[in-house]
Parts: C-alpha cells; sequence; structure tokens
C-alpha cells in the first residue's frame, strides 16, 4: 500500500492536505481524551478504511457537503451499556465536529450517529480520513469531503502522528474520559400536595420513604448506578459506594 499522503497527493493540493490535517488537529484539540490526540496523515477515504471503526457521528456543515467523526468499536459498546443513558456518540463528538468545521471555515449542524457502513452513502461523494492518533493508538479520525478541503488554503503543515491507519487498533473508550457528568446523591423521596408544597417554611421536617440508616442512591444524569453510606470529609458530606446497581435493577 502506498503511504497515504502520496496516495492524497495525486488527488489533491499541498492547501488542501494541510486544511486536512489542521481541521483534525482542531477536532483532537477537544475529543476528551486521557492522552493528547495528534493527526495522523491524510489519507483517501474508502468503506475499507471506514469499516475498521466501530460508530460514526456525521453532521453537515454551513458550506455544504458533511463531514464525520469515527470511533472505536469500545466506544460504542460502553455507551449501549451503561447505566448513563444521557450522552450518545454524537453528543460526545459534536464539539469536535464544531471545531474541525470552524478551522474549515463553516459550522457544523446537530451530529447524526451512524454505522461506519452507514458513512459511505451518508457522505455522497469522495471523502478524505486523518486519523486521530494517541499513545500508538487510533482512537478515532475525522472524515471530511475532498471537495470541501479543495478550496481551502490553509498553510501547509507537517503531520506529527503516525502515516497510517491500517493496522492499527481501533480504540475508543478515551473519549469519555473528560465529559463531565452530573452526579446526584439522594438520601430518599416524598410526594406533597401544592397546598403543604406551598405551606413550607423555615424548620419544617419533611419525612422521607427511606428508614433511617438505609444506604443513600448514587445518580449520574438521573439514572441509578450505586448505593452507599453517606460519610463526612473534611467537614464536606461524601458518599462511600457500598453497592453497584447492575443495568436491569437499575431500569
Amino acid at each position: 500500500m502506498p503511504a497515504p499522503t502520496d496516495h492524497l497527493a495525486g488527488t489533491a493540493s499541498a492547501a488542501a492536505v494541510a486544511a486536512a490535517v489542521a481541521a483534525a488537529t482542531a477536532a483532537a484539540g477537544v475529543l476528551p481524551s486521557v492522552n493528547p490526540l495528534v493527526a495522523g496523515d491524510p489519507q483517501v477515504g474508502d468503506l475499507s478504511v471506514v469499516a475498521t471503526f466501530g460508530g460514526a457521528a456525521v453532521a453537515g456543515v454551513s458550506g455544504g457537503g458533511r463531514i464525520g467523526i469515527l470511533v472505536g468499536a469500545d466506544l460504542v459498546d460502553a455507551l449501549s451499556s451503561s447505566p448513563v443513558a444521557g450522552l450518545d456518540l454524537a453528543a460526545a463528538v459534536q464539539p469536535a465536529l464544531d471545531a474541525a468545521a470552524a478551522s474549515l471555515g463553516h459550522r457544523a449542524e446537530v451530529a447524526l450517529q451512524l454505522s461506519p457502513a452507514e458513512v459511505v452513502p451518508d457522505l455522497g461523494e469522495p471523502f478524505t480520513v486523518v486519523g486521530l492518533h494517541g499513545a500508538g493508538q487510533a482512537v478515532a479520525a475525522l472524515v471530511v469531503p475532498t471537495a470541501l478541503l479543495a478550496a481551502a488554503t490553509a498553510p501547509v503543515a507537517a503531520p506529527s502522528g503516525p502515516s497510517s491507519l491500517a493496522d492499527v487498533p481501533r480504540r475508543g473508550i478515551e473519549l469519555l474520559h473528560g465529559v463531565d457528568m452530573e452526579v446526584t446523591v439522594e438520601l430518599g423521596r416524598t410526594r406533597m400536595t401544592v397546598r403543604d408544597l406551598l405551606a413550607l417554611a423555615p424548620g419544617a421536617v419533611l419525612e422521607l420513604d427511606r428508614a433511617a440508616g438505609s444506604p443513600a442512591d448514587l445518580l449520574v444524569n438521573g439514572r441509578l448506578i450505586a448505593r452507599g453510606e453517606v460519610v463526612v470529609i473534611d467537614e464536606d458530606f461524601g458518599l462511600r459506594v457500598t453497592e453497584i446497581i447492575d443495568e436491569k435493577a437499575a431500569v
């Protein structure tokens, strides 16, 4: 297989190649990852390259066409099996698509999650793939229509990452590590009439539906994932986790 940069250079200008690297670098800068991500060499995209990944999110851009992010199968599996139901792949990589589109002088629309096999027909035109590598692994990749790059005039910049996506393990779970989630500890609940709610005043005592000493619930994005004991840490409340709730029990 020829070097990906040489392969692309036969059909694209140096400015287009540099624009692809710049867009991928912008995306890499906002993808949450344990290890810093760097852009590899751009290469001509086809189904054989896209199919090696586990999932994708694609968004339209203001200049016409669509761009996308490919991720490893383990990230897709983690999202589908997680008790956290409020985050999907498209939402997780939307900032990266926004950054890549802005680098090309456009604005990204709301992303949609697709399977890798759907990416090629969804784009509907020739495209370029730039791998995003972290710690020697192809964590993700940016896909951009070649026509969108053809109008770019970005200065030529040499890619700093691995030159090829071939034979590189696809990993993506790191993309979740920097995503902020809302974590709530719940002691109990009760139901009140509007009349009783309006009658609340300082000093009022509410009886909850849980006995004293019962474990508190730990919720992530409103989904129950664990229970534990309330503790005090340096004058602040904390929770010592005593039980992890499996997916079926959490429903």
